[in-house]
């Protein structure tokens, strides 16, 4: 019986764990969607997959997100499931997404626990890279005491 090598990239034994780069994108909360998607659209531009970008929000749901379970959960999570396209999620439902390269938050309201769970949950949920859009008096109050 042959021994199959590790994958390239990963070491065997207990590794590290990664921890992400974080830049906060200074933004109102009522423009910290348009921050995001301005995010989302120079992270695609720059080369990154889709299927590399989570978005979550913590107030009003992304409009994707929205007309998506409009259709119902079911074929909402299995598009989140499939890894093909950014995805767009709400504070209250992230905590189902799986770990995305990329982690994009728009802090756009919402009550003032959706930011403490989601800022956390962002912060574990990406590989290489979270971006958080907001206050930034808001968003250094709950990463400097969660994360």
């Amino acid at each position: 019986m042959a021994i199959k090598p590790a994958p390239s990239g990963h070491t065997a034994g207990a590794a590290a764990p990664v921890t992400p780069q974080i830049q906060l994108i200074p933004a109102s909360a009522e423009g910290a969607l348009d921050a995001a998607e301005e995010a989302v659209d120079l992270l695609l531009d720059s080369g990154r997959a889709p299927g590399d970008i989570l978005v979550i929000t913590t107030g009003e749901q992304h409009p994707w997100a929205a007309h998506e379970l409009s259709f119902g959960e079911t074929s909402y999570w299995a598009q989140h499931d499939a890894g093909d396209d950014v995805f767009y999620t709400d504070a209250t439902l992230a905590a189902r997404a799986a770990s995305r390269p990329v982690v994009v938050v728009a802090v756009n309201g919402g009550p003032e626990a959706a930011a403490v769970s989601a800022l956390p949950l962002a912060h574990s949920r990406a590989g290489a890279l979270l971006i958080v859009c907001g206050d930034p008096q808001r968003i250094n109050s709950v990463l400097g005491a969660g994360v």
